[in-house]
């Protein structure tokens, strides 16, 4: 492209200069030529009074002498015999008298070494003098060479003013078409940061940012299936939980050794794809308008999925705020999804016998979900709360609390981590009810304003609870 544009500069400038050049270059020389014999004309009529008045020879020669310009001898008059009066001739005659006589208007003749002006004047009605004016070929074209060497180096230096500038443009416009196509090389590589700076031309620039906005979809599209597979393996450790407990409770024997085995090494399976899938930018959608579920339905069906292994293992469960319908903006397999999460948790990083409760505290724009457990607690719910932290030693991939982060801020509300009045940990959902427009899903609202709206227009059910049978 950049020495394309050159060669139709360098073409198109050509031709513009040879179209004006030549033209120019021809009128200089005819305007040389004119001046040459303007000022042979204008010489020659200096002699016309003297000529007029007198013919006398030596008057002529005095008028001649004083008229006679340049070097040598280029002046000459030439008057024609007259009854007893001889012909005159004063100067070298550089054209044969008999074509003297037949002279009766201004003309130029063309003599060795250049040319002459023939300049006739009347001396009586019947005579006419001719005054002749050597030209010669140099004065003719004086200054047309240097003219003409001006007019080529001026043609060339627009040439190459045109070819740099050509090449400049080439420039501007090349270096931005080669780090696009670099960077979609590096984009079909795997190389997922490769961007495009946005500048250059127009068009350029345009592509430039259609590439990095179609680079961020890529790069998110593969975020979002590295989570879904991470959260997807996620919720296979809900019922692998269930196994490893019913697995414990089988006693002795080679069956039940075997089937224990087994359960330990799907779970390292798991535990695998999620560590492998787990450092992908996590995406939260929030439901669409009119979708959601209702929370308290939700929440009694797995709680009494998880009643039945917390009867095995002696612990206390207390679930509360069920008792009528909560709708909240979130889909049902997602608020399932949490749960289990949270619950399983409790499971798993508590001793068995440890007691938990869910709590729900409805409000007239927000839900706070809160599931609180006995046990020995969290030592850094920041970094708890990091997706993908989990320390692998026990267990933990560290995307249990991220699932039900995404949950909340989904929404516009937000997960903390706190001391419940068991003793152990808590975890509170809040989910936000008023997505008030010009918010964007996910983004979490913080400070005074949760507190504010914790302590007005929720209904408190903490107290009222109920044991599960």
């Amino acid at each position: 492209m950049r020495w394309a544009l050159v060669k139709v500069c360098l073409a198109v400038t050509t031709m513009v200069v040879v179209a004006f050049a030549i033209p120019l270059g021809l009128v200089i020389k005819e305007m040389a030529r004119d001046r040459a014999f303007s000022n042979a004309e204008r010489t020659a009529a200096a002699l016309g009074p003297t000529l007029s008045v007198t013919t006398d020879r030596d008057q002529l020669a005095r008028a001649l002498a004083t008229a006679q310009t340049g070097d040598g001898d280029r002046m000459s008059i030439y008057v024609p015999a007259d009854g007893g009066n001889p012909a005159i001739r004063l100067g070298e005659l550089r054209v044969e008298e008999g074509r003297l006589d037949d002279i009766r208007r201004a003309t130029v003749e063309t003599v060795p070494g250049g040319s002459v002006w023939l300049q006739p004047i009347a001396v009586s009605t019947t005579k006419i003098a001719v005054v002749e004016v050597y030209v010669p070929e140099a004065e003719v074209t004086n200054g047309v060479t240097t003219a003409w060497v001006v007019l080529a180096g001026v043609g060339i230096a627009l040439i190459i003013g045109s070819v740099a500038v050509a090449d400049r443009l080439g420039v501007r416009m090349v270096q931005p078409a080669k780090r696009l196509v670099g960077a979609a090389h590096d984009l079909g590589e795997g190389k997922l940061g490769a961007r495009v700076p946005e500048d250059g031309p127009t068009e350029l620039r345009l592509a430039a940012v259609a590439f990095n906005s179609m680079a961020d979809q890529v790069v998110q599209l593969l975020a979002n299936e590295r989570e879904l597979a991470a959260d997807l393996s996620h919720r296979l450790r809900t019922p692998l939980t269930v196994l490893r407990l019913n697995a414990a409770s089988l006693g002795d024997g080679p069956a039940a050794e075997q089937t224990r085995v087994a359960v330990e090494q799907l779970e390292r399976e798991v535990d695998t794809i999620i560590r492998t899938a787990r450092d992908a930018k996590p995406q939260t959608a929030a439901a669409g308008p009119g979708a959601g579920c209702d929370a308290a339905e939700v929440i009694r069906e797995r709680m009494a999925f998880w009643s039945a292994l917390a009867e095995d293992e002696g612990r206390k469960v207390r679930v509360a705020g069920v008792d009528r319908p909560v709708r909240i903006p979130v889909a049902r397999g997602e608020l399932a999804a949490a749960l289990d999460a949270l619950l399983g948790n409790v499971f798993r990083h508590t001793p068995e016998g440890t007691a938990f409760a869910v709590d729900v505290h409805s409000g007239e724009d927000a839900v706070i979900v809160l599931v609180s457990d006995a046990g020995p607690g969290i030592l850094d719910p920041e970094a708890a709360m990091a997706r993908g932290r989990g320390s692998g030693s026990d267990g933990s991939t560290g995307l249990g609390l991220d699932i039900v982060r995404r949950l909340a801020e989904s929404t516009g509300g937000d997960v903390r981590i706190g001391s419940s009045v068991l003793g152990g940990t808590e975890v509170r959902i809040w989910v936000q009810l008023d997505q008030r427009a010009g918010r964007a899903p996910g983004e979490v609202r913080r400070g005074r304003g949760h507190r504010g709206r914790e302590r007005k227009g929720l209904v408190s059910t903490f107290n009222r609870s109920r044991s599960l049978p």
